[in-house]
């Protein structure tokens, strides 16, 4: 019985197509809207916590200043010294490695190339707080750290415009005015969580960077892995009152430094991410309801131009059973054609949206499976009062209906 019921829907259907189509085209909005939306939210979410991972997980970045410039519009904080970097790494429970920064800039040359870049000096501590494997080449060794070396990693970016993409593992280039050696290369990032091409960078052994570029032993950033055993926020808290005790900030003064956890930044901006989400899927939820709308206008309209059929069947012996499963039925098929239908659009959207926003495509089961099954239950919902009206009407009134 029921699979006569369905194929009389399909009928009833395909004597309309147009009209049908116009009826759907709410639900084919709201389900293509909601998963496209949903989908897209998850694959921003992943990307967010892969560029926040990228920088490191479990890691406090320590800068001077109170935000990411100096602030307050007074003189530039002190940079920190190496003693600071020692005490945090001997002195704070919970501290894997503290790698320290000095940073400058230079253009790079090879062979007529050349290219500006960012030469980042640190120790081999940078590699242990957020490993950044190499995909060619070796670390520096520990004599050659000490010696302060000129040997270089290089990322792939100053590869790519320097070298042509070539082997650039035991090739030497300058690097303003000094020499350097190309030891290794480093694996691509990309785009960090905040800007800026993390893979245009040259990375040397600190005393290097200090001795030939800055001039100076000061550190401009401290790398600080925590144990995952340990809560950021405690280490967080010690560190702080190390720092404000060796720099002599008492009393009620501002700290002159500032603690950045990248796991807390993570977390933030994901729950964000999400929170847009759910508000824009909200908002395209409400065209299954105005597509569930449409479906109750029609099938109302469907049994004012079918009352004299649905007499007939009534008066040959259909019960009134039988006349509602057959509009509910209607009713349902409609909403899961316009259900499917919005499901390939949302692929397609999908698809095209992440190309151009530079995010992963993403296929997630369970939002189209839920998208799907809420289409049907829109159908049963707002095709119940049409096809209960069907099931009521008298068969002699119907039978006279012209």
């Amino acid at each position: 019985m029921l699979g006569t019921t369905f194929l009389l829907a399909i009928r009833s259907i395909r004597r309309h197509l147009l009209r049908s189509f116009l009826t759907i085209l709410g639900i084919v909005i709201g389900v293509g809207a909601v998963v496209t939306m949903v989908t897209l939210g998850k694959a921003t979410t992943a990307q967010v916590q892969q560029n926040i991972s990228s920088l490191g997980t479990n890691i406090l970045q320590i800068r001077p200043g109170q935000g990411f410039g100096r602030g307050g519009g007074g003189p530039r904080p002190p940079d920190f010294k190496p003693e600071d970097v020692t005490a945090i790494a001997t002195q704070i429970a919970g501290v894997t490695a503290v790698a320290p920064q000095a940073q400058a800039s230079a253009t790079a040359i090879y062979e007529g190339a050349n290219w500006s870049t960012t030469i980042n000096g640190t120790t081999n501590a940078y590699f242990t707080v957020q490993p950044w494997p190499l995909v060619s080449g070796r670390n520096w060794t520990p004599a050659e750290q000490s010696a302060g070396k000129a040997v270089c990693i290089i990322g792939n970016t100053v590869r790519q415009n320097l070298f042509r993409g070539g082997e650039a593992v035991g090739l030497r280039f300058r690097l303003g005015n000094v020499s350097c050696d190309v030891i290794g290369v480093l694996s691509t990032r990309g785009q960090a969580g905040f800007g800026g091409d993390q893979d245009d960078v040259v990375i040397m052994p600190i005393n290097a960077v200090q001795r030939r570029f800055t001039g100076t032993r000061d550190v401009r950033l401290m790398l600080v892995g925590v144990d995952q055993r340990y809560s950021n926020a405690s280490v967080q808290a010690s560190i702080t009152d190390l720092l404000r005790e060796r720099r002599n900030i008492t009393g009620g003064r501002q700290d002159d430094f500032n603690i950045f956890d990248t796991k807390q930044i993570s977390d933030t901006l994901t729950s964000t991410t999400q929170l847009l989400t759910r508000i824009v899927t909200a908002v395209a939820a409400i065209s299954l309801i105005v597509g569930g709308i449409g479906i109750m206008n029609i099938m109302l309209v469907s049994v004012t131009e079918r009352t004299r059929e649905i007499g007939i069947r009534l008066a040959i012996g259909a019960v009134a059973s039988e006349v509602l499963l057959q509009f509910l039925v209607e009713a349902v098929v409609l909403s899961m054609l316009g259900g499917l239908v919005g499901l390939v659009l949302a692929q397609v959207a999908i698809g095209a949206l992440s190309w151009a926003g530079g995010l992963p495509f993403l296929f997630v089961p369970e939002i189209n499976v839920v998208a799907f099954a809420i289409s049907a239950l829109i159908g049963v919902v707002f095709g119940y009062f049409p096809a209960r009206r069907a099931a009521a009407l008298n068969p002699i009134d119907a039978l006279r209906h012209e």
